[in-house]
């Protein structure tokens, strides 16, 4: 499979013990969800390779995975840093109104105001809030993903309706700046 047909689960973040365990930063809404996970992929290089889960504890505070054939402390810091992926087709299902950053790429953004704008071209977080990108009058301009602002995304005919606050697009088309 090609990186784009998996998700991001999350991140291990440094060894626990000497038994080859490590703290996995899960990055998605609820990580009780994948409490009964067999496997995971990690990003090696370029590739994507199975890891098979010997224990996962997922707790509010600290998780804590081990995988089969990692049983040292040496083994499990070759590993810190690594991302955890799982292929798309284990993302949850959303409700209608609900969507996955994955799935607005490429969408069209149509403002309330000022009518279509541009094309989602990626979504990501500058760590205060969740942001996409979009390319408007060949400026990369930042809209930030909330409620107030994108009040409605339209799976079906995939839009993206925006109500920007005045001065937003300003801001990105000032040569000033």
């Amino acid at each position: 499979m090609a990186k784009t047909e998996y998700f991001e689960l999350g991140t291990l973040s440094k060894p626990h013990g000497i038994k080859g365990a490590l703290h996995v930063y899960l990055d998605v809404d609820d990580p009780e969800e994948y409490e009964g996970l067999d496997a995971v992929f990690l990003q090696i290089g370029n590739e994507m390779v199975p890891y098979f889960i010997s224990d996962l504890q997922i707790r509010s505070n600290l998780n804590l995975i081990s995988f089969e054939g990692i049983e040292s402390l040496d083994a499990a810091k070759d590993l810190v840093g690594i991302k955890l992926f799982l292929p798309i087709s284990m993302l949850p299902k959303l409700k209608d109104h609900q969507f996955y950053y994955h799935e607005i790429v490429g969408y069209q953004v149509i403002d309330v105001n000022l009518g279509k704008l541009g094309t989602v071209k990626e979504v990501y977080s500058t760590g205060a809030q969740d942001v996409l990108v979009m390319t408007y009058q060949s400026k990369e301009v930042l809209i930030p993903l909330l409620d107030e602002i994108i009040p409605k995304v339209d799976k079906k005919n995939q839009i993206i309706n925006s109500v920007l606050p005045d001065g937003l697009l300003e801001v990105y088309l000032d040569d000033e700046n």
